[in-house]
């Protein structure tokens, strides 16, 4: 196994570490506040954990591609890793009420709509390649999800609604970026 694909792995492994430090309550942790809001550490953690687990997806595929190391299983895995870490936070953001199902619902579905669409193509022997709004769609949703996690931390000091703006672009980006893969692919799409 290359380097890539084990960085991808380690993306999915870390995926339960930051669903630990967001669901289990550690109170002996501690928390601080900020304009009303507690944060714990625990949060803080998740939040870190996150977000490095975000940069792997990334730098495998940069060094994938950089080194010659593109692999049938990294193809696989990496779309797979995405979609469970995004999802599992997701998710438990809807647990803790900080995020409406909805949300959670428009993302997930369109997180799995491409993916069925790539699906198709590769039975078809086509590739479809991430697009530029597929890109800024990744970067709103992890800077949306590290927000919420945080508890709009700490633009909440200023009563900035950053982690609410930061949802709603998400929002906007991932039905934009998959009307587009759509719109762009809709020769794979098999007419009955």
């Amino acid at each position: 196994m290359n380097l890539a694909n084990r960085i991808t792995l380690a993306r999915i492994f870390l995926v339960p570490v930051v669903m630990i430090f967001l669901l289990v309550q550690f109170d002996n942790l501690g928390s601080f506040k900020v304009g009303g809001v507690h944060i714990t550490y625990s949060e803080c953690i998740a939040a870190i954990v996150f977000i490095i687990a975000a940069i792997t997806d990334g730098l495998d595929g940069y060094i994938a591609r950089s080194r010659k190391m593109v692999t049938n299983l990294g193809k696989f895995l990496d779309p797979l890793a995405d979609k469970l870490l995004i999802s599992a936070v997701l998710i438990s953001l809807v647990e803790m009420q900080r995020l409406d199902a909805w949300v959670a619902v428009v993302i997930i579905s369109r997180e799995f709509a491409v993916t069925g669409l790539r699906l198709v193509a590769a039975a078809e022997g086509l590739v479809i390649a991430a697009s530029k709004l597929g890109k800024w769609k990744t970067v709103l949703q992890i800077v949306a999800v590290a927000a919420l996690i945080l508890q709009n931390f700490p633009f909440e000091t200023w009563h900035f609604p950053f982690a609410t703006i930061m949802v709603w672009a998400a929002v906007i980006m991932t039905i934009v970026s998959g009307v587009e893969y759509f719109l762009k692919n809709k020769k794979v799409i098999p007419l009955a």
